[in-house]
């Protein structure tokens, strides 16, 4: 594949082999970032665990004390005092059967994020189909299924991020965009990566953490030292 004069300049920054400390990572990413946009950074992390075993799945939801930077679109599933709740709370869409009916015939996804009461789980399996491959599914394990939806609704708003090992072992996750600053990111990536080693199933065996590197949304890799969190 090949990459554009502004992508060959960022590689340019990068030492290859090197395993960066967090700080400097961080600030060697935010130097690579040449595009005319606020780039989001996103962390990929490769961790020590065969994700084909149900005891070896690593999966969980966390605040980001800095957010994403993203303005994220909620959409609730609920009836009666926890509809009226969830629009209090600053919910964008609130529905039941009108909402699974317009995902199931319009193809709709006008929605970053879905939470749903627990009475709610029967109605929305019509729709699991269409959700789950999208990772739009709610789930209790990342508090998008329960009945304090006041609550679901202001920590993703405050920026709670959801990550989950995908089948090659990797765990995607945006840590914030590239006006944050340093400081910013680093805390956010501390408490992503405090989150993942707290989320480390008993079965799993050696080196946990294999590997971490951040990237701007146009940018390259850079790889951290993963044994520095």
């Amino acid at each position: 594949m090949k990459h554009g004069k502004k992508y060959q300049d960022s590689i340019k920054l990068i030492e290859k082999q090197k395993l960066y400390d967090p700080r400097e990572g961080i600030e060697t990413v935010l130097s690579t970032a040449k595009a005319k946009f606020d780039e989001t950074i996103e962390a990929s992390i490769r961790l020590g665990v065969d994700p084909r075993h149900a005891d070896q799945q690593v999966r969980g939801a966390v605040v980001l004390p800095h957010g994403t930077g993203k303005t994220v679109r909620v959409l609730v599933f609920a009836k009666g005092d926890k509809a009226k709740e969830a629009e209090a709370a600053g919910a964008d869409f609130v529905g039941d059967d009108d909402l699974v009916k317009k995902i199931q015939t319009e193809n709709w996804f006008g929605f970053d994020v879905c939470v749903a009461t627990p009475d709610m789980m029967g109605t929305i399996g019509r729709i699991a189909r269409i959700l789950g491959p999208k990772g739009l599914m709610p789930n209790p394990k990342s508090g998008t299924v329960t009945m304090d939806v006041t609550k679901a609704i202001n920590d993703i708003k405050a920026g709670k991020v959801e990550y989950r090992v995908d089948k090659t072992s990797i765990v995607h996750v945006p840590v914030g965009k590239v006006s944050f600053g340093a400081d910013k990111l680093q805390e956010n990536l501390n408490t992503l990566m405090d989150a993942v080693i707290k989320a480390k199933p008993a079965a799993a065996k050696g080196t946990y953490i294999k590997s971490l590197v951040l990237s701007t949304t146009m940018g390259p890799g850079v790889k951290f030292n993963g044994m520095k969190f």
